[in-house]
């Protein structure tokens, strides 16, 4: 790697720390039969261990297309491994479960920071059979996944990646132990999927980030602008579920965004 040209477009910070690799290995419980995901594959530390650590597939996909001669060297010996290179969020939906035979897999990933929010989308609102999610994140981002209500970090991800799956902090990783060094620190992240409301997720996805849209915005108003109502029926709406109109989004507790989603389908096409 020492003549490896970083590459800052990519956001490319690697790790190579073995114990810290396979520590990220634990945090995702990958076992002997598990399928796997991984996004961001850089110059395969991580994907070895995950390789090691299951008989199942093992698809990592990477961007940069110049890593390929240290990947191919890399994972030479590694059977279930299989690299491809493009941008994930171009990939089709359907055509990443095909890897799989559209059985159930794990996803771990050292994301961009610059990109990691829109892969998350991309990941749990295309209903992909996702049985858990293993990510590292800049850590500002990472606390705002696991924010509480009434708290400033407290917004739609917190509340959409929750009612996703359990999430929960694994663990801080310093910014020394990347390569180059980045200007933060990172966090690991898991989230294990929730299935029951795999199929509601878009949905939900949709009223919560409406829901968010003006945090200074009382929820009735942010309705209004969401969903083409009057005051009325947002009004209406609201007490339906035992809410305000008056209270804003970063009071409610995950579980009345559900109220609100199924009060909202019965009087609009969200």
């Amino acid at each position: 790697m020492e003549d490896f040209n970083f590459k800052k477009k990519f956001g490319q910070n690697f790790l190579s720390d073995v114990n810290l690799l396979r520590a990220i290995v634990r945090d995702a419980e990958i076992s002997e039969n598990d399928n796997v995901l991984e996004i961001g594959a850089g110059a395969g530390a991580l994907t070895v261990e995950l390789a090691k650590s299951t008989n199942g597939r093992v698809v990592a996909i990477e961007i940069d297309k110049t890593l390929q001669p240290i990947l191919n060297e890399k994972l030479a010996e590694f059977k279930n491994v299989e690299v491809v290179f493009c941008d994930v969020l171009k990939i089709a939906p359907a055509d990443i479960a095909a890897k799989f035979d559209n059985k159930p897999f794990k996803v771990v990933a050292n994301l961009p920071y610059y990109i990691s929010t829109p892969i998350i989308f991309y990941l749990i609102e295309n209903n992909l059979p996702i049985e858990s999610i293993t990510i590292m994140l800049q850590q500002e981002l990472a606390d705002r996944i696991v924010a509480r209500p009434n708290t400033k970090d407290y917004g739609a991800l917190s509340v959409i990646l929750g009612l996703y799956g359990t999430v929960l902090k694994t663990r801080d990783v310093p910014r020394t132990m990347f390569t180059p060094r980045p200007n933060v620190d990172s966090s690991v992240i898991t989230i294990k999927i929730n299935s029951s409301v795999r199929n509601d997720i878009r949905e939900i996805s949709k009223v919560v980030k409406g829901c968010f849209a003006l945090r200074r915005k009382t929820l009735a108003n942010n309705l209004m602008s969401a969903f083409s109502l009057s005051r009325d029926e947002a009004n209406e709406v609201l007490t339906s579920c035992d809410i305000s109109p008056t209270a804003r989004a970063e009071t409610l507790e995950k579980v009345d965004f559900i109220k609100l989603k199924d009060a909202l389908k019965e009087r609009t096409s969200i």
